[in-house]
């Protein structure tokens, strides 16, 4: 199994945007490119980190392809809400106790 983790600046008074459409192209990627999901956590008032897992890191890096046309809107949004976004680490996990 391999894990991403993402930390997102939120720009002031769009954290609803944010949110909605994190978890709308979460879902459309989960659905169409094989992920095993997501979780958003806040760090604080503006910054949050996702952490993604994925099956293989192979998964992960051929994603993108399969995601139907509506996912464009997402990710616009998604990144119009933020001020920058960046993958902060891609781990292999290494033992997997969450439930």
């Amino acid at each position: 199994m391999f894990a991403v983790v993402y930390r997102f600046s939120v720009r002031p008074g769009e954290l609803n945007e944010f949110t909605n459409a994190w978890a709308e192209l979460t879902n459309l990627i989960r659905k169409y490119e094989g992920s095993l999901g997501s979780r958003l956590h806040r760090l604080n008032d503006d910054e949050y980190i996702a952490y993604a897992q994925w099956p293989e890191r192979s998964v992960w890096e051929g994603s993108g392809k399969l995601l139907p046309p509506e996912a464009d809107g997402a990710r616009k949004r998604l990144r119009d809400s933020c001020t920058s976004i960046e993958t902060i680490y891609e781990l292999e996990v290494v033992k997997d106790l969450l439930a």
